[in-house]
């Protein structure tokens, strides 16, 4: 739909979509070979100001001027701009009424706000982008991280929900779930994964992997899955290039499920006739991206009505002053708690992890109803 758009309704390009294609970059190279221009008359502006009616123009009023740089130009053109702060500086400091102290004061207060000003070019610069372009561009992956993990609608009689809360509330995290539902709505498959790191410092990789995992799922055969995502990732090369994960695939009308694991912390299983949950701590293969060509053996079962699964990351059990094996009976305490309430149980034990706000946190619970 986006591109039928962009070439009109008939998917054929119009005059006016020509004219919008040709002339749109042609404005905004113009735009951007005036921004410095419209920028240093600001600051002349300013410093003829500070001349004539110096008690109505403070020289405060660089500071605004000198962020906007920093924000629309690139280093280059940044310079041109800085040399022509300095220059209204050194027309106020003669005609300024402050105490020489305060002077002084203004004048590295003015130079911090410059070095600023420097850093944030330079780092705009890096990822290729001006004005709050790269905040967008950011946010949009990161949206598309979590459409990428929305759980598809089941049939009747299932239900799935996933619940991702990343370290210190930042809006990425190193955690995040994939998902897929075939065309016939009969097998779903689901995949967990927690990619070294957390936080925003585990974005990046984040954002690269879960949108090559999304596209694995489903496209590869699910004995396949974690081999070729451990392929990729070897392939990467990263320095802190490891990954955990979980697999899941599910047979939506014989409840049957088969799973694999790659280094992640054992999921769980919910028996209704017992009212307890189980972890299924077998099958457990190594980290991905460590060792290439390596396969993961799986473990099946099935699910009856009122049984569940339950996929965590590390974050959800773990805690500096907890033992691991406490931090995991919890965990299935409060996911008891959660399904006699009838409650969302990927949400209940992230929120109940002990870790809190150190560490990112991610659950993915299906229960057969």
């Amino acid at each position: 739909m986006a591109a039928r758009s962009e070439l009109g309704a008939t998917g054929r390009e119009t005059p006016d979509d020509r004219r919008r294609r040709v002339v749109a970059p042609r404005l905004a190279a113009l735009d951007d070979r005036w921004y410095p221009v419209a920028i240093v008359v600001a600051l002349v502006l300013i410093g003829i100001g500070i001349v004539l009616v110096p008690e109505y123009v403070p020289i405060s009023l660089v500071f605004p001027v000198l962020v906007v740089a920093g924000v629309l130009l690139e280093p280059r053109r940044l310079g041109l701009v800085l040399a022509a702060t300095g220059l209204v500086v050194a027309f106020w400091v003669p005609r300024s009424l402050l105490s020489p102290a305060r002077v002084v004061g203004v004048i590295v207060a003015v130079a911090v706000v410059m070095g600023l000003v420097v850093v944030i070019a330079r780092s705009r610069d890096r990822v290729g982008v001006r004005g709050f372009s790269g905040d967008r561009m950011f946010a949009d992956l990161r949206d598309r991280i979590a459409s990428v993990g929305q759980i598809p609608a089941l049939p009747d009689g299932w239900s799935a929900t996933s619940s991702i809360l990343s370290a210190h509330g930042d809006r990425f995290s190193g955690d995040f779930v994939v998902a897929h539902l075939d065309a016939s709505g009969d097998r779903l498959e689901l995949a967990l994964v927690d990619v070294s790191g957390k936080g925003t410092g585990a974005g990046t990789r984040s954002l690269l992997l879960s949108g090559a995992l999304g596209g694995l799922l489903g496209a590869v055969p699910s004995t396949d899955f974690l081999s070729a995502a451990n392929d990729y990732l070897v392939r990467q090369g990263w320095e802190e290039g490891f990954a955990t994960a979980v697999h899941v695939e599910l047979d939506l009308r014989t409840g049957a499920y088969s799973i694999a694991n790659a280094g992640h912390p054992s999921p769980a299983r919910y028996v209704s006739g017992r009212a307890r949950w189980t972890v299924l701590d077998a099958g457990r293969g190594p980290l991905l991206g460590v060792i290439p060509g390596i396969g993961f053996p799986r473990q099946t079962g099935t699910l009856d009505r009122g049984d569940g699964l339950l996929i965590y990351s590390d974050g959800v059990v773990e805690a500096r002053d907890r033992d691991l094996t406490d931090g995991i009976d919890r965990m299935l305490g409060v996911a008891a708690m959660s399904v006699l309430r009838d409650g969302d149980v990927a949400r209940d034990v992230c929120e109940s992890a002990r870790s809190g706000e150190d560490d990112d946190r991610a659950a993915l619970s299906v229960r057969r109803l």
